[in-house]
């Protein structure tokens, strides 16, 4: 389609419209919420949210899908209409895609970093409570943020400048006009999806090379371990957030595993008793995973929690500042929206009695399902009063954050950090500290971190539309029906993963020879699942045991019989500890979640007092000094929290565009440079290829089936160099067109932020 001329506008405009001409003009009508678009918005939010769960319990952040979602409507509707003759897609269509389909990215975020922590603050992660949280939550974000459109995206526009949004608009108006931006992603896709199938699925070569800096005679850096997953994934992730954000990262990993680990195990190797936390293990019997699991992830944890406080005390004068100007900006535009029919078509926001209503039944929903752990008693209606004044708070710094600095580097687990710091010093206040206070006390910030997380998605959605001339109610309702699906998917695809990679043994190391007394009061049965779970089909009564509850039973979900003895111990795949199966297998889908167990730490440990502190402490110093030398402490905590081989493939990425940036000799960080295309093919490729494989655990036999690593050669299977030359070709590939040698006809024309 030409590109539509540019007419004059109704005199109903105002004056902060006029100054600005949209690409589609508002007098100028054509197909835009349709069957189609909606459609396939939801198929592909659908798709990429089950990618950027993935990722976050991978490595606790995600990467924004609108550009790639934008890139792909381009791409599907142009082929569709070439093979079956139909009507081209107009950029409103493309438009309402993008933005139907963005609410999966956001929602996943926050669901991946907040949910799983049930499982280790004894809680069962169910279904219809993960489903639950993701819709209410995400639906309440975007109505939160819909009487904040005029305030940030009208009023502000020009000074909030929200990058992505910007960019999106750039990719729709180049899909209009003509370009190459699909291809750098499809190529991209292709190329991780196929390198992680023929690695996780066919067993081709290794998933990691590392390198251990001591010998069994005990010379070097005990305990010293340097890697790399070959991830292409996380390869893409690195290029995305630059080298200074890999470098901080790897500089954490560095000081906790070449740094921290050694130190413990030097100082430690003579100790004849276990040293706290730790109970049962001796430091000099323990590996760098074991640690990594008894030591460093309460520094790390530490870390994450003061460099979020910190990030929150910085932008606190922006907090105050977003507040004001809303509200200002509110007041003042009420005159205006006085006769709605009158406005223009891109003037048209949801009208506010409709944010309002939907908003009290959301918060009313919430208070009366008692799965919530909330309810219509005066503990209930507190929660849902928090709900309330964080999720406002939180959902308008996220969005005028979002506008400034864009989505990528917006700290919503700061916010999170927050919501539950000052969640559970008011349940202290008012006597509720037992178990239940901590499914309570993670609901509200679940439910906030994903508003603010769909806060500031609808937002940077609302500028593309506002620059490419889209309706804003109709986009509005896009990513309403956006959020609820893919909520609902997303919820399954957690409890799926989760169960791929759920672990139950009998073996002794993990279950101990304890019998209990009060079988009688455990009410829920369930019989061990898996392909490794024996030929066991009986029914047993489950037991979430506590840290503390029971003498001598490590805190996890236990399977005991009619006499009271602990038979399975039931392992999940997030944040797992049991690495192999009984029959000696190896169990390859487990997901660290590193901002996941950070959540259930805080809540354990201000409502319980179980935290050990001291290594809290430390990790916290660690990011004041930090933060005292002028670096971002939370970047660099994540990196003491994540395992080094995980932060390796991150700073790779980060290392090679540093190179392309400094040989092309670009200045600028455009989110829509041809190599950030190819580095989104890799993200979502390898993640989606994660996804499917992960699936496969479920019937074991189709997985051992794929497997060829037994029919190769030892010398194959047992050498690094097949990882190794596998990796640096994506390496090579996303080099080259970081320097501009591949994929050059990608680049975006001139953007029109700025019209």
């Amino acid at each position: 389609m030409a590109a539509p001329t540019t007419e004059k506008k109704p005199a109903a405009a105002s004056a902060a419209q006029s100054a600005h001409d949209s690409y589609v003009p508002a007098n100028v009508t054509m197909p835009e919420f349709t069957w189609g678009a909606v459609t396939a918005g939801v198929i592909l939010g659908i798709i990429f949210g089950a990618s950027s769960l993935y990722l976050v319990l991978k490595v606790g952040m995600t990467v924004s899908a609108s550009i790639p979602v934008a890139v792909l409507s381009i791409t599907l509707f142009r082929l569709l209409s070439k093979i079956f003759r139909l009507r081209p897609a107009t950029i409103l269509e493309n438009n309402i895609v993008q933005t139907t389909g963005s609410a999966g990215e956001s929602i996943a975020f926050g669901l991946g970093v907040t949910i799983p922590a049930l499982l280790l603050l004894g809680h069962d992660m169910t279904i219809i409570r993960v489903m639950t949280v993701g819709a209410l939550g995400g639906l309440l974000g975007i109505l939160m943020m819909i009487p904040l459109r005029r305030a940030f995206i009208v009023q502000q526009h020009g000074k909030l400048k929200y990058p992505e949004g910007t960019a999106c608009a750039d990719v729709l108006i180049v899909g209009e006009e003509g370009g190459a931006s699909a291809k750098t992603v499809f190529v991209g896709f292709g190329l991780a999806a196929v390198h992680k199938f023929c690695m996780d699925a066919l067993g081709l070569w290794r998933r990691d090379v590392e390198q251990p800096l001591y010998t069994e005679s005990g010379a070097g850096l005990q305990g010293g371990v340097i890697g790399s997953e070959v991830a292409p994934e996380l390869l893409g992730v690195g290029y995305i957030i630059g080298p200074r954000i890999a470098s901080i990262m790897i500089a954490g990993g560095v000081l906790a595993y070449l740094i921290i680990v050694p130190l413990i195990k030097m100082f430690g190797d003579g100790l004849t008793q276990p040293l706290a936390p730790a109970t049962d293990e001796l430091i000099r019997d323990m590996d760098v995973m074991d640690v990594r699991d008894k030591y460093v992830v309460y520094i790390g944890a530490g870390a994450v929690a003061a460099g979020g406080i910190i990030s929150m005390f910085q932008v606190l004068p922006m907090i105050f500042h977003s507040i004001r100007s809303a509200m200002g900006d509110l007041i003042a535009s009420r005159g205006e929206g006085a006769s709605r029919a009158k406005l223009p078509r891109t003037e048209r926001d949801l009208p506010l009695w409709i944010v309002f209503v939907g908003s009290l039944g959301l918060v009313i929903a919430m208070a009366a399902l008692p799965q919530l752990g909330l309810g219509f008693n005066s503990f209930g209606l507190l929660g849902a009063a928090l709900i309330v004044l964080f999720g406002f708070l939180f959902v308008t710094v996220s969005s005028r954050l979002t506008g400034e600095i864009g989505s990528s580097s917006n700290p919503i687990s700061g916010m999170t950090v927050a919501t539950l710091l000052l969640t559970c010093l008011v349940f202290v206040a008012f006597g509720r500290t037992g178990h239940a206070a901590t499914l309570t006390a993670l609901t509200i910030a679940a439910v906030v971190c994903i508003a603010a997380s769909n806060g500031g998605t609808t937002s940077q959605d609302l500028k593309t539309g506002y620059l490419v001339g889209g309706t804003p109610w109709l986009q509005q309702v896009a990513i309403l029906v956006g959020a609820l699906t893919s909520a609902l998917v997303i919820g399954v695809t957690l409890q799926l993963l989760n169960a791929s990679g759920t672990v139950y043994t009998t073996r002794p190391e993990y279950v101990p020879n304890v019998r209990i007394s009060n079988v009688a009061d455990l009410t829920e049965m369930e019989a061990p699942g898996g392909e490794y779970a024996g030929k066991d089909d009986k029914q047993y009564h489950v037991l979430h045991a506590r840290e503390g509850l029971y003498v001598g039973i490590p805190q996890g979900k236990y399977l005991v019989d009619d006499t009271g003895l602990l038979v399975y111990l039931v392992d999940p795949a997030i944040n797992g500890r049991v690495k192999v199966r009984d029959d000696d297998s190896v169990v390859t889908n487990k997901f660290d979640a590193p901002k996941t167990r950070l959540m259930a730490l805080i809540i354990d440990g201000i409502l319980n007092g179980k935290l050990p502190w001291e290594l809290v402490l430390l990790g916290a110093l660690i990011s004041i000094v930090l933060e005292l030398s002028g670096v971002p402490s939370l970047p660099f905590a994540v990196g003491v929290y994540l395992p080094i081989q995980t932060s390796m493939p991150i700073f790779i990425g980060g290392m090679v565009r540093w190179v392309a940036d400094k040989l092309s000799g670009k200045t600028d960080d455009s989110d829509s440079s041809p190599a950030v295309l190819l580095s989104s093919g890799y993200i979502a490729g390898g993640s989606i290829a994660g996804v499917l494989i992960g699936f496969l655990a479920f019937r074991q036999s189709w997985a051992d089936a794929l497997n060829l690593s037994s029919k190769l050669p030892a010398w194959w299977t047992g050498s690094v160099w097949p990882a190794i030359g596998t990796f640096s070709f994506l390496i090579f590939i996303l080099f080259l067109t970081g320097v501009g040698v591949l994929f050059r006809d990608a680049k975006l024309g001139k953007r029109i932020g700025g019209k």
